[in-house]
């Protein structure tokens, strides 16, 4: 017995230094981001601006041209990528639990392009439907929030949460197979995809550009005024989830137990899908559809330290911020002074991933 508690607890330990080497190395991918821009900053000058932006009586601003750039166009899209990273790593890694499928994620189920249909609906028609409450804005924290940002958000969940009831109701069969789960998320990401097309081909020259470039997946719009809409949302929906650890761990031994042992499996469920759709929904509605970090950061961290969702949510949200901030980056210096939407650089990555999977659980069950 006490060898089986040394065993357990050296496990323990080794699961939180992991999940502090993530956070360590997400600060670190943080920093370096900062100091690239539309040119190399040195670290120094980054340091000063951000004090600065605290500090302004201790710490001088330097350039004024790096510290706008730092505060108004940088570090909030650091930090979008950050929140929305962290949103698809911990709902792909909740919707795997739930769904009891390694293969399933936001992008794999046809959330995120239900979202964007619901996003893309938003652009073509608010400004029609809803005229005033669209023009309209309010000053939260010294920043304008407008009111398009906050319908965009409300019809991006909205329709993202008709496709995760989409594919409970197709997959209400006690034992559904896997494969017939992943279909389900196909067919419906086809649906809401023809559904894009026909805004796209309804819609006038400037608004068929809006949504074609918003839908290439990019952080190039994002302000702090996103931020400060996104931050609330993702903090309390992640902290609810990440709370709920223990259950997730004892619905993982299947329905029947977790009924045993007193949980409302179809409540918890349902619950636990509202709320990530909501978290998820509410970042496609400002970044556009990126593909493949659900699926990407949990399955990493599952590979590393196990199944214990005590560990494996945090772990999946630190490592999709990771992947997210990373490729982000990637995207906004590899061809400068162009940039490369983010979209495309997670297809490449998830793409190849989803690759590895399939050929690596070739003819063995996928789970």
């Amino acid at each position: 017995m006490t060898e089986i508690k040394a065993l357990y607890c050296s496990n323990k330990r080794n699961k939180q230094r992991f999940t502090t080497v993530l956070v360590i190395a997400l600060i670190i991918s943080a920093f370096i981001a900062l100091c690239i821009s539309t040119r190399f900053v040195s670290p120094m000058t980054v340091l000063n601006c951000f004090g600065h932006a605290i500090l302004p009586s201790i710490f001088d601003i330097g350039s004024r041209t790096d510290y706008v750039i730092f505060t108004r166009i940088v570090s909030p899209r650091v930090l979008i990528a950050i929140l929305t990273g962290f949103s698809l790593g911990l709902t792909g890694a909740v919707m795997q639990s739930v769904l009891r499928n390694p293969l399933v994620s936001p992008f794999t189920l046809g959330l995120s392009s239900a979202a964007g249909f619901g996003a893309s609906l938003m652009i073509v028609i608010g400004p029609i439907m809803f005229a005033e409450l669209y023009n309209s804005s309010f000053m939260i924290a010294n920043e304008y929030i407008t009111g398009s940002s906050i319908l965009l958000v409300i019809s991006a969940f909205i329709c993202g949460l008709a496709s995760m009831c989409m594919v409970l109701l197709l997959c209400r069969t006690k034992h559904m197979s896997q494969s017939v789960v992943i279909l389900a998320g196909v067919i419906i990401g086809y649906l809401f995809q023809a559904g894009i097309t026909t805004l796209k081909y309804i819609s006038n020259d400037s608004v068929l550009r809006e949504i074609t470039v918003w839908l290439m997946g990019g952080m190039w719009s994002t302000s702090w005024s996103s931020d400060i809409i996104l931050l609330p949302i993702v903090l309390l929906g992640s902290i609810w989830v990440i709370s709920q650890a223990k259950t997730f761990n004892v619905m993982g031994g299947g329905d029947d137990v977790a009924q045993t042992l007193g949980i409302d499996v179809k409540r918890f469920r349902s619950r636990s899908l509202i709320i990530v759709t909501l978290i998820s929904s509410a970042c496609i509605a400002f970044t556009g559809i990126i593909g493949f970090v659900g699926l990407m950061a949990p399955h990493i961290c599952r590979m590393l330290i196990g199944n214990d969702h005590r560990f494996l949510l945090p772990a999946s949200g630190f490592m999709g911020a990771i992947i997210l901030l990373i490729s982000d980056t990637v995207a906004r210096t590899i061809l400068l002074p162009q940039e490369l939407p983010v979209g495309v650089i997670m297809y490449i990555l998830g793409g190849c991933f989803f690759i590895y999977l399939i050929s690596k659980k070739k003819g063995r069950n996928l789970e």
